[in-house]
């Protein structure tokens, strides 16, 4: 499973499971896979839903932060990689 890394957990929201994700290179879009691992997460999921500012965006590219609901607990500096296509 080849990976990159393409940004950070910059604060999680608990009472709504959402990741505030930091994009620091590329671009991430409804449907990729990420991984997200840290010192106590580590998971991947599909990307069903994602918000700019509280508005669904389809895409998000590098210098952009985005919310994205998640699965599991995630932590700040937590790192965020994008799970490329085979």
């Amino acid at each position: 499973m080849a990976e990159e890394e393409i940004g950070r957990v910059t604060h999680y929201f608990g009472k709504i499971g959402v990741a505030a994700i930091e994009i620091t290179r590329g671009s991430l879009a409804i449907g990729d896979t990420i991984h997200i691992q840290g010192h106590t997460s580590d998971f991947v999921q599909q990307v069903e839903s994602m918000q700019i500012e509280n508005k669904p965006v389809d895409r998000a590219t590098a210098g952009q932060s985005v919310g994205i609901k998640v699965v599991q607990h995630a932590r700040p500096h937590d790192k965020v990689y994008k799970v490329l296509p085979d």
